[in-house]
């Protein structure tokens, strides 16, 4: 239980507190009351989760990898429904999306635990724990759709931890928020089995991918997990008609080789296509990493410049306010299109979706 002086610093930070219907409680260690999707019996108590392509087998009383489904007496149940531990509004770019309803903000939620173990995790505190262990809102799905609708938000973000892991959270939210007119963005690590994918997908808008890296070594030996998994994800979305941008941590001495990075943008290009906006993020120390220093901004520039020479047309540097990398322009005639500094849009020149000078279209959701 929380004692009155932190229950009442908790709501002065909370960028909803005053104006969110969805964070109506706040608890902790909420009892689990939701079944699980994706999963199967395996007998003597035993069950099988079927999410992610880690593929647990979770005894009676025990949590999967994720920390955030728990099998009570062969009974899987998703830990984090209805029970973020974080509701935010946030600026689009944030999450980064530079092609998809600029200047717009986003309803952003997020519940505990995460099926990767990333050394240089930013949101460790949460995303590295389970929702027993956080305090949570209680906020059913149809709360955040009409908390979202009323805080005129375009979009529904699932994000800050891994958001696969509130699977069904995530699923029943998108569909009431389709219901309420607003649209629904995936910021993932991409590492979801392809049935649950396919499920999630008809709700879906738009989806933010963390490429981490580009080699098996990296995924396994920084992440715990696995790039193919992630590859395939991406390559779902796109079937799926769903808007997608990719964004890759550059960490120093760790994946920051340029010809492994061309690699990978040569990949983009030919299974997503030339126009996928590539963001190129800067490290900072964090978490396991906190040796390692900041990422040099002459590192992201290369990368940025392998990027573009292996056929990309929209290709991004983050964390770095006020570069030009963080700009938008025309492929075709360089014309300035959106100029922006860190979350913020400073200049909107596109036409129709097109550049005023040369007409060429610029893809993404624009309104």
């Amino acid at each position: 239980m929380l004692g009155r002086r932190d229950f009442l610093k908790l709501l002065l930070f909370s960028s909803l507190a005053m104006k969110a219907e969805a964070a109506e409680i706040l608890r902790s260690g909420n009892a689990p009351n939701h079944e699980a999707l994706h999963y199967r019996r395996l007998g003597n108590g035993r069950v099988g989760c079927l999410l992610c392509p880690r593929g647990c087998t979770i005894e009676s009383g025990s949590t999967g990898f994720c920390r955030a489904r728990q099998n009570i007496g062969g009974t899987l149940y998703a830990l984090g429904y209805a029970a973020p531990c974080a509701i935010h509004l946030d600026p689009i770019e944030k999450k980064p999306f530079f092609h998809f309803l600029p200047k717009s903000r986003s309803y952003s939620i997020a519940s505990a635990g995460c099926n990767l173990r990333c050394k240089f995790c930013q949101n460790w505190e949460i995303s590295q724990c389970s929702p027993l262990d956080t305090v949570n809102y209680a906020a059913p799905p149809e709360s955040i759709a009409r908390a979202a609708s009323r805080a005129e938000c375009r979009s529904i973000a699932y994000t800050y931890t891994e958001p696969s892991n509130f699977f069904e959270y995530m699923l029943d939210t998108a569909k009431a928020a389709h219901g309420a007119g607003v649209l629904n963005i995936y910021h993932s690590n991409g590492f979801i089995n392809q049935g649950p994918l396919k499920e999630l997908s008809p709700f879906l808008d738009a989806a933010n991918i963390d490429l981490k890296g580009f080699t098996s070594a990296y995924y396994r030996d920084v992440c715990e997990g696995e790039l193919e998994p992630v590859l395939e994800t991406l390559k779902g979305l796109k079937r799926a008609g769903i808007w997608v941008e990719i964004t890759n941590l550059v960490i120093p001495g760790m994946n920051d080789d340029m010809t492994t990075i061309r690699r990978m943008a040569e990949w983009i290009r030919g299974n997503m296509g030339p126009d996928t906006p590539l963001h190129f993020s800067r490290f900072f120390p964090l978490y396991r990493m906190t040796h390692i220093p900041p990422t040099p901004v002459e590192t992201l520039e290369k990368a940025r410049a392998a990027a573009r020479q292996a056929g990309l047309k929209y290709v991004y540097i983050g964390n770095v306010p006020g570069h030009a990398g963080e700009n938008t322009y025309c492929p075709k005639c360089a014309r300035l299109l959106i100029g922006r500094s860190g979350f913020s849009v400073l200049d909107m020149h596109l036409k129709e979706s097109r550049c005023p000078s040369c007409g060429t279209r610029i893809p993404g959701r624009w309104t």
